[in-house]
């Protein structure tokens, strides 16, 4: 029976064809993407030509390498080089040797999701290595892969992985790096590509769209598994959160009528400086955030407390502008950690000639009741931010709990600076004070 093959696509056929010459090959993206078989592809291609005998492959563990790369349900290397390859063992590792254009190629295959598993690959030097679904082994495999190459005479490695939370270790202290080196110019051999499911041609439209109304396209769900987004799919905090129920436009916000307006301030010292401008509609029964300040200095080019007075003052006269009834209702609740910035912001205000009471925030029931106020009020579908505030989406989205921390017992948010939790302190100073007004 004659077998039928999908075509690649554009984009997947210029992948393959800049791994040739790249030293680090990154298939990421969306479940059933094709992601894995692009890079065996590729793969078999670089090891039938390359002119060293020991090579890697790896999973999660050792079966999971055998299935996803020696196997792959028909499309593994094991039937890439049918005919001329065979398992064996190799110093009591198991392995596939495979006949290639430039000789025998030894592949052992690996499991990597321990940390003693770097254990086991230590003693060899390895021309390529591939590693499926790279960001679940465990860290000190991983890098332990990057030293074994470094002696290659052509040094390649493929990774094909899931999306994960940005807070996930691979992304900061592997792609995020790569990407900036990218970015200046000084890695022309990095070869990234984010595939998706509409990427994949064996899949016909008609299926397709059959397959996609079953997802809630806002769902942080439809984003990491379809859309192949680095979302927090796991461990999340605002577990009740999507895009259609909370994001608004200033279409929806033109005609609210706000009884009171709240600014919170977080000072971020080197991390983000932010001011979160919020609405509470008549009656209280909707939270929206409709504006903000976000700053992000470096370490070089800190903001003074009176320039970061000015700049929100600024903002804050900008606002006034735009709801009429703001500095009538209007409060201010900034750092209570920082009173050197609440004197410099209130000197700012009596300078600008605007009266309003710069209060610290209120931190006394502690962050965990704070994150609780806003998961009730999302759950309730009264808690909404506006289009445009996109780090503020963005925290919302990817907010973690600690897993570390969690194990013992203990409930903390996850601020690795992996996405801006600033804002969400921000946010926090501002809504808190209105808790009981807000019936919650």
């Amino acid at each position: 029976m004659m077998i039928e093959y999908a075509p690649l696509n554009v984009k997947q056929a210029k992948y393959i064809r800049r791994c040739t010459d790249s030293w680090l090959n990154v298939a990421e993206g969306g479940k059933r993407a094709g992601k894995n078989i692009i890079n065996l592809i590729a793969y078999a291609m670089c090891l039938e030509v390359h002119p060293d005998k020991l090579h890697l492959v790896a999973g999660v563990s050792m079966a999971a390498a055998k299935m996803n790369v020696i196997d792959s349900n028909g499309f593994g290397l094991q039937h890439l080089f049918a005919g001329r390859c065979r398992e064996r063992e190799y110093k009591d590792r198991a392995a596939l040797y495979i006949q290639t254009k430039t000789g025998e190629k030894v592949v052992i295959i690996a499991g990597g999701g321990k940390a003693n598993n770097a254990a086991l690959i230590k003693g060899n030097s390895y021309g390529t290595a591939y590693i499926t679904e790279v960001n679940e082994c465990h860290q000190s495999f991983v890098q332990e892969v990057f030293d074994r190459t470094l002696a290659s005479s052509k040094r390649q490695l493929f990774f094909d992985l899931n999306p994960k939370p940005p807070a996930h270790w691979f992304y900061r202290d592997v792609l995020d790096y790569q990407d900036e080196l990218r970015e200046r110019g000084e890695n022309p051999g990095y070869n990234y590509e984010h595939f998706t499911l509409f990427d994949n041609l064996s899949i016909p439209d008609d299926r397709l769209k059959d397959l996609l109304r079953t997802y809630d396209k806002t769902s942080l769900w439809y984003l990491a598994d379809i859309k192949g987004k680095r979302t927090a799919a796991t461990g999340r905090i605002y577990t009740g959160y999507s895009s259609k129920e909370v994001i608004v436009t200033r279409d929806q916000v033109r005609d609210k009528r706000f009884l009171e307006f709240s600014i919170g301030i977080d000072i971020g010292g080197t991390d983000a400086t932010v001011a979160t401008l919020t609405g509470y509609t008549v009656g209280y029964k909707e939270v929206i955030l409709l504006d903000g300040y976000y700053h992000k200095q470096g370490k070089d080019n800190g903001y003074t407390h009176n320039q970061y007075a000015q700049e929100i003052v600024a903002k804050i006269k900008e606002w006034g502008e735009t709801y009429p009834a703001f500095f009538a209702c209007a409060h201010i609740f900034a750092e209570s950690a920082d009173k050197l910035f609440r004197q410099a912001l209130a000197n700012e205000l009596k300078r600008q000639g605007i009266h309003i009471t710069v209060t610290p925030s209120y931190k006394k029931e502690g962050i965990v009741d704070r994150i609780r106020l806003t998961n009730i009020l999302i759950n309730q579908g009264r808690y909404k931010v506006m289009q445009h505030m996109k780090p503020w989406i963005e925290a919302i989205e990817n907010a973690t709990w600690d897993e570390d921390e969690r194990q013992k017992g203990e409930w903390v948010r996850t601020d690795d600076g992996s996405y801006p939790v600033d804002c969400l302190d921000s946010s926090e100073y501002a809504v808190q004070p209105f808790k009981r007004r807000l019936e919650v």
